[in-house]
């Protein structure tokens, strides 16, 4: 999966295709939205708000959008028990995934480690931010599928994720958000954290290689909607390696991401109409 070849390959198949074109046409007009030509840090620091709380609310952490909002501008402290602590270990990556642009592709594994850092601090010693698991450690925050690979077959698994993010420029960046994301979901190289760093990655990718340069699409509220049921089925699909896993999987992004810029829309009316809390 890590060479451009099979990336092209993959690239290729027509639901592929589809799912693509379907992706950039709803990020090309999520980028002519008004609020985009004037209030974009506005629109982005909703966005990052939105998503956040979106992928908090699918490691099983619900909270309400207005203090995920005062969380993020300083006004609020997240609460201290378990689902503030999950906003938190959202917020903070989804927060530091705008900030990767020009890192992704130079400097893969620092930058995964970076998200790492931002996803878990204060949920395991600090020795332990950002380095991959060691020894026979199985992850602790998500069940499968199936047994999380180990040492040699781990560290194997984190340069093929390396490859991806350096893949060549051609090929289609959903492409690449999408298997990225699933290769973290699947490998789960930490001992937590490994979804709020998936879907944080899947943002930076997004951005970064240009589908949405904005980052206004909530692709995190795509995943969010679709429900983790569906979510948990297509990543298991992907997982068996069989081509119709991967297409079902890069299909399931697709959609996340034509939610998401459909909510990036409803930011910029709510940016342009003066709705959103100050």
């Amino acid at each position: 999966m890590a060479t451009t070849q099979a990336l092209q390959r993959v690239s290729a198949l027509p639901a592929v295709v589809e799912a693509v074109e379907g992706a950039r046409e709803a990020c090309t007009a999520l980028r002519w939205h008004a609020a985009l030509r004037r209030r974009t840090e506005g629109a982005r620091a909703e966005a990052v708000a939105r998503g956040a709380r979106a992928s908090a609310a699918m490691d099983g952490a619900p909270l309400p959008l207005d203090l995920v909002r005062d969380v993020l501008r300083g006004a609020a402290q997240a609460p201290d028990d378990a689902a503030g602590r999950a906003l938190s270990g959202a917020l903070r990556p989804t927060v530091e995934a705008g900030r990767l642009a020009g890192t992704l592709g130079r400097s893969p594994l620092q930058t995964l480690a970076r998200l790492h850092t931002a996803a878990a601090a204060g949920a395991v010693p600090d020795d332990l931010l950002g380095r991959p698991r060691v020894g026979t450690n199985q992850p602790l925050d998500l069940a499968g599928p199936g047994p999380a690979p180990v040492g040699a077959e781990l560290r194997a698994r984190l340069d093929g994720l390396a490859a991806l993010l350096s893949a060549d420029a051609g090929v289609p960046a959903l492409v690449v958000a999408a298997l990225v994301h699933a290769e973290v979901l699947v490998v789960r190289p930490f001992a937590v954290g490994n979804g709020v760093v998936a879907r944080a990655l899947f943002r930076a990718v997004v951005v970064e290689r240009a589908l949405d340069p904005t980052g206004v699409a909530v692709s995190e509220v795509g995943f969010e909607r679709a429900g983790v049921p569906a979510y948990a089925a297509a990543i298991t699909a992907y997982a068996g390696s069989t081509r119709d896993g991967v297409v079902a999987w890069v299909q399931h992004c697709a959609l996340a991401v034509q939610v998401g810029a459909a909510e990036g829309a409803a930011i910029g009316d709510a940016v342009v109409a003066g709705r959103l809390t100050p």
